[in-house]
């Protein structure tokens, strides 16, 4: 569903829609905007979830892009697994693709398990330069030598506080207070809370003897370009709260091992409160498939060291002087925007930081 204004965003919650938002000035060129932005909710979200990020994006960019806000994975449908809440994403995005021919670029910002559908979605979506479409082909034809998503330049991949390497683990859960008994506990039970999600999330489904679903998301496997799709993108960036979060652990938002942990004392600027630290990975760029056997003991090492193979920049966020600390994994994505306000350099650093 679209919504198009003359200088400035509006936007409307539909009970089973998501929200297109662009602005269209006088001023500026009549042509349509050709760079699609996707916005992806985490666990038991919704469309408005990206509600605020979604209009200070688009009044940032007015001409120039359009934001997607997801709708096929709302409420109790994000407890279905990773895997089937990435095919509904992939589809919904085709579907948005097909529907607007004037599209050439196209770029993510999802927040947790969003995050993870996000990385599943494009794995799916992604065309090697080399394949040839059929006539058939659901996506629009491009000769990017990185490969396209669905036929589109890839430009941005941001993720918001997004567990990569799952919730298992001592501290990857900060609520469980790192207890190793209440985190074995809680990986046996959480499927009755979360299904099939959960058990992703804990690295404990094991679907026909494979190995978890989040392992198998780091290489390019069964017809699946996990890994090449990230490659992609002209850039990946991993906003992570270093603190306060109660949800998702510092280690698995930011993709890094316990002891590469940055020291961290004031914000780096005025303009952006919350901004602690900043960090540009390089990326090993290597292209060797990393097998990995299922009576690997270290999950975690296995995950970090090839999600590694591709540049991140790696963005922290602290809210510990924050009146609304608690509500941090919230906070970093501004969900509730007439209370969580807080968050609002952050999507300010995001824009600022944008690739058009």
């Amino acid at each position: 569903m679209s919504y198009e204004v003359d200088g400035d965003v509006s936007s409307e919650d539909k009970p089973n829609g998501g929200l297109d938002m662009w602005i269209s000035c006088p001023e500026l060129p009549t042509s349509p905007p050709d760079h699609l932005v996707v916005m992806v909710h985490g666990i038991l979200g919704s469309t408005t979830d990206w509600l605020f990020g979604a209009n200070q994006f688009v009044k940032s960019f007015p001409g120039k892009i359009i934001v997607h806000c997801s709708e096929r994975n709302m409420h109790k449908l994000t407890l279905d697994g990773v895997d089937v809440m990435g095919e509904r994403l992939a589809e919904e995005v085709a579907d948005v693709i097909n529907s607007k021919p004037e599209l050439k670029k196209i770029s993510f910002v999802a927040h947790s398990v969003g995050g993870l559908v996000a990385r599943y979605a494009i794995g799916k979506l992604y065309r090697p330069p080399i394949e040839k479409f059929l006539e058939n082909s659901d996506c629009n034809d491009n000769n990017d030598p990185r490969g396209t998503i669905c036929g589109l330049q890839a430009i941005n991949f941001v993720t918001v506080a997004t567990p990569h390497l799952g919730s298992r683990g001592n501290g990857q859960v900060p609520f469980l207070f790192g207890f190793t008994a209440i985190e074995t506990l809680a990986s046996r039970v959480v499927h009755w809370i979360f299904g099939r999600t959960g058990r992703h999330l804990f690295l404990t489904d094991n679907d026909d003897g494979e190995l978890p679903l989040l392992l198998r998301m780091v290489n390019d496997c069964s017809g699946f370009y996990f890994v090449s799709s990230l490659k992609a993108f002209i850039r990946r960036v991993a906003y992570a709260n270093a603190g306060c979060d109660h949800i998702v652990g510092w280690r698995t938002s930011s993709i890094r091992r316990n002891c590469e942990l940055p020291k961290w004392e004031l914000a780096l600027s005025q303009k952006y409160p919350h901004i602690v630290y900043e960090e540009n990975s390089v990326g090993d760029n290597c292209d060797q498939h990393t097998q990995i056997s299922p009576s690997d003991c270290d999950y975690e090492e296995e995950m970090v060291t090839c999600l590694s193979r591709v540049p991140w920049e790696k963005v922290d966020v602290s809210f510990h002087n924050s009146k609304q600390w608690i509500a941090a994994h919230s906070v970093i994505q501004v969900k509730y925007s007439f209370m969580q306000s807080e968050g609002a350099d952050v999507i300010q650093h995001m824009i600022d930081h944008f690739l058009l």
